[in-house]
């Protein structure tokens, strides 16, 4: 394997972490409609990810820049095709970001109540486009020689595109609805295991049908290979959460979600951005990537110091390990 091709799947495994991890983010914030009763239940559900939301939300960080470095024809084309969907992704992070920081400042509950449908939306947009963006980006888009989009917003709101929206919409919600079952305790629990259920069936047709789409239309070996362990954990984490086992159900989600990022990019092998009008202009690892003098030192740099990140993250989730109630919430706080 050459660098240019590992630098490809290190690319899928970063965004393979960075939807694990601000996927359930994302289910938590959307979640907040749904979970709570009152101002106590909401501050237990930010709470459930309070000390790591901005800790997962650097990954996509680390994945653009990565891109950037190892593929920057790949990103060029992309960030300026995919602008407008890119930039509002962004905002909704900015959103959500600030939400969380401000909700508590005033006591006032129309004040929350802003910054409420703020997190909710700020997680609901980045969650439904990221799965626009990436069924594009397998399905392929019109490019010109110079490898420049010459298609517009509404291009990309495609009906397959629109439902990997969806499909990654339900699985991240669905995948936050657990991590709550499994973050809290008491009536916020059961609430949320008989949410993840209902969610899960839902999702599990979806996710369903926008694979099976993808597989016909797109598929390789390795693609169904992935795409059938996604099927199968995704069954087993939904008949997990049924038996009340939220640790199997939340990790069989994330092997869902990981495998599933994974079955695109094998759909997507050895093209990075596919010309949907003249294969002639498609971008592939080989024409897109970067020198092996640059990718030689980005392999030996991520080789330091991506164990160092995972170990960090790692001792982060262990040290806010337990459980969270309805009395971890000081009466007096706002």
């Amino acid at each position: 394997m050459d660098l240019a091709t590992l630098w490809f799947w290190i690319v899928a495994a970063l965004f393979v972490g960075y939807f694990v991890l601000d996927g359930f983010d994302f289910g938590v914030g959307m979640s907040l409609p749904f979970l709570s009763k009152d101002d106590t239940d909401r501050r237990v559900l930010i709470n459930t990810i309070g000390p790591v939301w901005d800790l997962n939300e650097t990954w996509v960080i680390v994945a653009g820049a990565a891109l950037f470095a190892a593929f920057p024809e790949w990103y060029a084309t992309l960030f300026s095709g995919f602008y407008l969907a890119l930039l509002l992704i962004l905002l909704a992070l900015i959103v959500r970001g600030v939400s969380f920081e401000y909700r508590h400042q005033r006591p006032e509950v129309e004040w929350k109540a802003r910054f409420d449908w703020m997190i909710i939306i700020g997680s609901a947009v980045p969650a439904l486009l990221w799965g626009v963006a990436f069924a594009n980006i397998v399905q392929g888009v019109p490019l010109d020689e110079g490898h420049n989009y010459t298609g517009t917003l509404l291009d990309l709101l495609n009906p397959y595109a629109l439902l990997g929206g969806l499909t990654t919409l339900l699985l991240f919600f669905t995948h936050g609805v657990v991590f709550v079952s499994l973050k809290t305790d008491g009536e916020i629990r059961e609430r949320a295991r008989k949410l993840a259920v209902r969610s899960g069936l839902i999702t599990i047709v979806v996710a369903a049908s926008f694979l099976v789409w993808t597989g016909f239309a797109f598929g390789t070996a390795w693609f169904w290979g992935f795409a059938a362990v996604a099927a199968l954990c995704l069954i087993g984490s939904w008949l997990m959460n049924a038996r009340g086992a939220e640790g199997w159900s939340f990790g069989l989600m994330a092997v869902t979600i990981g495998t599933a990022v994974l079955a695109l990019f094998s759909a997507l092998f050895p093209d990075v951005m596919p010309a949907s009008n003249d294969p002639a202009n498609s971008l592939t690892i080989a024409n897109a990537s970067s020198s092996d003098y640059t990718l030689t030192i980005m392999s030996w740099t991520a080789l330091i110091f991506l164990p160092l990140v995972l170990a960090y993250q790692g001792w982060t989730y262990w040290i806010f390990r337990k459980r969270l109630t309805r009395e971890h919430i000081p009466a007096a706080a706002h």
